[in-house]
């Protein structure tokens, strides 16, 4: 990107950027915490899947969620799964709302978008713990932030289109 692209940035747009990378870390740390569940909760379905490997039977990814009725843990492994994909569901929206609310609120947007972020990360340590109804002990301020960020992404199509 040249300097030129750059210059019409706001100075502040840095922290904006610092932030969704931030996300791109908590994201990271969720999918780990998947793939140790996933360790946990599937250590024998791995050993199956490398029989079957072998012997050339054709063997799709493991499901997304566990059964109950095969793995008493299901429902905890569910929970990690689940505090993730929501978390993944919901990055476009973040992301869309952070890079245009952030050209015209940079500083604004930053403070909501690190709202998100650690209220995301109490969202999904919440859900980890079987109970889904903890993940909105303090993850619950993650839709104030989002609010806040549609806020500053409306401001900032309002002002484009009133030429200022």
């Amino acid at each position: 990107m040249g300097a030129a692209a750059v210059e019409f940035l706001p100075r502040e747009y840095g922290y904006v950027a610092l932030v969704l990378v931030a996300y791109c870390f908590l994201n990271f740390w969720m999918a780990f915490q998947v793939g140790k569940a996933r360790k946990r909760y599937f250590s024998f379905r791995f050993f199956i899947f490398l029989f079957f490997l072998f012997f050339g039977y054709k063997v799709f990814y493991p499901t997304l969620y566990a059964s109950e009725s095969e793995n008493k843990d299901a429902k905890i492994f569910n929970c990690v799964q689940r505090g993730h994909q929501n978390s993944l569901e919901m990055m476009p929206m973040f992301f869309v709302l952070m890079v245009l609310g952030g050209l015209r609120h940079p500083c604004a947007t930053s403070a909501l978008g690190i709202l998100y972020v650690v209220s995301r990360f109490f969202y999904f340590k919440g859900y980890s713990t079987g109970d889904p109804q903890k993940r909105l002990t303090l993850g619950k301020y993650g839709f104030l932030a989002i609010f806040g960020l549609m806020g500053c992404a409306i401001s900032f199509g309002v002002s484009l289109l009133r030429g200022g």
